[in-house]
């Protein structure tokens, strides 16, 4: 964890690079700090996936709105203005990556934050080492 899963209305991908996008916003997870400086998001734990949606229905479909749901999940304990800064930080790249769709046509967007308490949390595989600082 943190995972960032954006679910959109597959048209979007005619007009948007969605692969750039989650390039984008996992180095802007990597940018985003905690009060004292640190790293917020571990760069192993870093995942940002995108799926287009299978079916869908937009607003009263009288035009050819597009959509986007980012969902954002992170593990507990950090501040408020820690979820705060990264919201707004993903956001803001969200925003500049998909400016040239959004001058082109209407596309709702929606980003959203959450936070376990989870039931039953396992975390297993060899990526993290990679990123470890350990000699």
């Amino acid at each position: 964890m943190p995972h960032l899963v954006i679910l959109y209305t597959p048209d979007l991908e005619a007009d948007a690079d969605m692969t750039a996008l989650c390039r984008a916003l996992a180095d802007t997870m990597l940018t985003v700090t905690d009060e004292a400086g640190q790293p917020v998001f571990p760069t192993g734990g870093v995942r940002v996936l995108a799926y287009p949606a299978a079916h869908c229905a937009v607003a009263d479909g009288s035009s050819d709105f597009g959509f986007a749901y980012f969902h954002l999940r992170m593990g507990r304990g950090r501040s408020a203005e820690v979820k705060q800064r990264a919201g707004e930080a993903l956001a803001a790249a969200a925003k500049a990556q998909l400016a040239p769709l959004l001058a082109r046509r209407h596309v709702g967007l929606t980003l959203q934050i959450d936070e376990g308490p989870e039931v039953f949390d396992a975390k297993f595989g060899n990526l993290h080492p990679l990123f470890s600082k350990a000699p």
